[in-house]
């Protein structure tokens, strides 16, 4: 599990384009999961590194869109 979690923050840092919104969503979801309990600060990281990334994403799209009239 660790090193799935690894390979894909590694893939994630590694591209500019694909990791918008996942150093704030893993710091939010990091510090949430290490609230929960011992271990859980990794997996609150990666979801909110995935959760991050999601919303950007979709930031992004209505951004781009053109208006509507």
């Amino acid at each position: 599990m660790k090193a799935l979690l690894i390979a894909a923050a590694a893939m994630l840092v590694a591209s500019p384009a694909l990791s918008k919104g996942c150093i704030r969503g893993a710091a939010v979801g990091g510090v949430a999961g290490h609230f929960v309990g011992k271990g859980h600060a990794v997996a609150g990281a990666a979801v909110g590194c995935v959760v991050g990334h999601h919303r950007a994403k979709v930031a992004a799209r209505k951004q781009a869109a053109p208006p509507h009239q």
